[in-house]
């Protein structure tokens, strides 16, 4: 048996489920999973299926495929349990990025990292204690297109399926977003009000805010607008200093970044426009 995901989104018309389903029957498979959902917003409709098939992964996907061109579908079928090849790229805060490797070690997150890219040197020994290679380049206004273009070549020669923004506290470029759209993760505070610019830890504590939170979206080139795969948020009063706030903070950043990327690896995330639809 050969257990395969299979992703599924066209637009919202009768008989798509039954289609499937029927292909699946077809090639004697067992539907281990089955989510779906229609977009009253776009009319879309989406779903995503596990399913163990006696046949060849080739023999399934030809059965997939005639019902794709029949509703126009955007499809893929992917082995379940093959790790998500995925380039990291990070700063100076190590936790975003010891998070990432703790759960890669623990074996619950299905990616794996062949390459962590950085414009600061700090974290190697971190990168080099779990054994993958660290690259620190300087990241500099005459230096960042050579430095995107690592990043293109890392791509295109490792097989990479996603890039994660680990706290990677630079912006990519408009045509680099483009290049990648819909495979860069990227992780950044979220308060109410939202505060910008340094220090927001401190800001938030000097306004008394009273939720602290953390989103995790796809990189887009308007800055931090990007379709939203994960949020989290953690209740907090006047007492909180700002280095407690600071750590909680930064504990939700590394949390939502990591169940982000889970969802990715586990073909469970969407883009219905500029949102996202998550099938947990």
């Amino acid at each position: 048996m050969h257990q395969l995901i299979l992703t599924f989104s066209c637009d919202d018309t009768a008989g798509i489920v039954h289609a499937v389903t029927g292909a699946i029957v077809a090639c004697q498979g067992n539907i281990l999973e089955l989510q779906q959902f229609s977009s009253t917003d776009t009319g879309r409709f989406f779903m995503r299926v596990e399913i163990d098939v006696p046949t060849a992964p080739e023999e399934f996907r030809a059965a997939i495929a005639q019902v794709a061109t029949r509703f126009a579908a955007t499809w893929a079928v992917v082995p379940a349990g093959v790790p998500t090849r995925t380039l990291v790229l990070v700063s100076k805060a190590a936790g975003p990025l010891n998070d990432l490797l703790f759960h890669v070690r623990a074996g619950d997150l299905p990616i794996e990292i062949p390459l962590i890219l950085s414009n600061h040197e700090q974290l190697g020994r971190l990168a080099h204690y779990h054994g993958i290679p660290f690259e620190h380049h300087a990241v500099l206004p005459d230096s960042k297109p050579a430095f995107e273009n690592r990043i293109r070549q890392a791509v295109d020669e490792l097989g990479i399926d996603l890039v994660v923004l680990a706290r990677y506290m630079q912006i990519l470029s408009p045509e680099l977003c483009t290049d990648l759209a819909g495979r860069v993760i990227n992780i950044h505070h979220s308060f109410l009000p939202g505060f910008k610019g340094a220090n927001p830890y401190r800001q938030a504590h000097e306004r008394g805010v009273k939720l602290i939170g953390a989103t995790a979206h796809f990189v887009t080139s308007n800055l931090d607008e990007g379709p939203i795969i994960e949020q989290n948020v953690h209740r907090v009063d006047h007492s909180a200093t700002v280095a407690e706030l600071t750590s909680i903070g930064q504990g939700l950043e590394s949390d939502t970044l990591t169940s982000a990327v889970r969802l990715f690896a586990e073909k469970r995330i969407f883009l219905d426009g500029i949102r996202t639809v998550i099938f947990h």
